[in-house]
């Protein structure tokens, strides 16, 4: 038995490296939103946001060039994926600090609103086209999340605590286990470690870290669910379980906002369910529940 399921504090702990603004991470969502509802209350699931788009990054020469190149990388990395993109990319994101800082600080208000600032995020550059890479843009992009304290939310993410939280998990992502400075497999992203301009290595993003007394478990890059449930049953047998679909409108309602890969993995019967708001995107939807729809900048084009 887990010491969660004896009532106490999970043994276990994942830590997922990230970055609001990145594709990859941006097209685990469905699996990882699978992987979280099953583990919800069973391991401590942590954060940490490794600044894809740094503050010291050379300007680009040609903006306009750089900006297309990344949209075919994007364009890329979705067919590869299946996730939504914008239809069309305004800019080539400038700095992940200012997301990072704001999804930070949402976590002081809880997990659930914490996940949601998170997607809006996320869906500000894959789903508008518009990167939240200033603090005046991260903000508006998380305005009337359902449960946020905008006002809180505002001091929080221009704290100095904070701001020390993101830059120790910048550096906890530029420390990367031994075994993922080589990685090989069939995937189009295995994640291998990044070198970075000084010469260290980060995470790939995204990459999991499973973590217990016995020792941890790397899962990096873009994987399938049975990757992921396998390390986590080797360190928690039974861990897991088989996370069952929830009915579709009490899907859309949990998580607020859905792709179709999403639906496809995490929702069951008859799509869409009612009163859902579709928003169309270069390659297919992102479904909304109302309350979601109803302050989201997405749906308000």
């Amino acid at each position: 038995m887990t010491a969660a399921a004896a009532g106490g504090p999970p043994s276990v702990e994942v830590v997922e490296y990230t970055d609001p603004l990145c594709p990859w991470a941006w097209g685990s969502e469905p699996v990882f939103r699978r992987l979280r509802t099953a583990l919800a209350g069973r391991v401590r699931w942590r954060r940490a946001y490794a600044i894809l788009f740094d503050h010291d990054d050379d300007p680009p020469p040609d903006p306009a060039a750089e900006t297309a190149w990344y949209a075919r990388y994007v364009e890329g990395v979705c067919a590869h994926t299946g996730a939504p993109r914008a239809v069309r990319l305004s800019r080539m994101p400038a700095s992940s600090w200012p997301a990072s800082l704001v999804a930070k600080a949402a976590e002081l208000q809880g997990e659930e609103v914490a996940g949601r600032a998170l997607r809006r995020l996320r869906e500000s550059v894959f789903v508008l086209g518009e990167p939240a890479d200033t603090a005046a843009l991260a903000l508006a992009a998380v305005r009337g999340t359902p449960g946020l304290d905008l006002a809180r939310l505002t001091a929080d993410a221009g704290s100095g605590a904070v701001l020390e939280r993101v830059r120790a998990d910048r550096a906890e992502a530029r420390r990367p286990v031994p075994e993922v400075r080589a990685v090989s497999g069939g995937s189009p992203h295995p994640g291998a470690a990044k070198e970075t301009a000084d010469g260290g290595h980060r995470y790939a993003l995204p990459t999991l870290l499973v973590r217990a007394s016995a020792g941890h478990r790397a899962v990096p890059g873009w994987r399938p669910f049975a990757e992921y449930a396998a390390a986590l049953d080797e360190w928690g047998p039974g861990l897991l379980g088989v996370p069952a679909p929830l009915p579709a409108a009490r899907a859309l309602e949990h998580f607020g906002s859905m792709t179709e890969p999403e639906r496809l993995l995490l929702a069951e019967g008859a799509w869409p369910p009612p009163h859902a708001v579709r928003v169309e995107t270069g390659n297919g939807p992102v479904w909304l529940h109302p309350d979601e729809a109803s302050a989201n900048p997405a749906a308000a084009g």
